[in-house]
């Protein structure tokens, strides 16, 4: 068994799909419409056959205040690696990304968290050692 496809709940897909393809740098994998919303994934650039990230409508009455109550407790709604998050800061910032946590040393792991503009809060990590 193996990891195929997560997903993120969002705002607006088409700002969505934006922001991850043109800011975070990840490709589109499918984009079907389905009459108001569409069923979006994106993979990385890196590992394009790897696992799809899902761009899911906040439809459902229960979701968007489950994604309020996450942002307001500060608890990211996915976790993506990169080999080095100071470098990876560095890059979002200077494209506007608004980061909620700095790079911070954990211990084993580096972590910092942005606001994807769509709702969610989504941690990067880089694994040390």
């Amino acid at each position: 068994m193996r990891l195929n496809l997560t997903g993120v709940f969002v705002d607006d897909q088409q700002k969505a799909l934006r922001f991850y393809t043109e800011t975070l740098g990840f490709r589109v994998k499918h984009n079907i419409p389905l009459g108001e919303y569409a069923w979006i994934t994106v993979v990385s650039e890196e590992a394009p056959e790897g696992t799809e990230l899902l761009l899911e409508p906040d439809a459902h009455p229960a979701v968007p205040p489950f994604m309020k109550a996450l942002v307001e407790d500060g608890i990211p709604a996915n976790s993506f690696a990169v080999d080095d998050v100071a470098a990876e800061h560095e890059r979002l910032v200077a494209k506007g990304v608004r980061f909620v946590q700095p790079p911070t040393d954990l211990g084993t792991v580096i972590t910092a968290v942005f606001d994807d503009t769509c709702g969610n809060l989504i941690q990067i990590v880089e694994q040390k050692g």
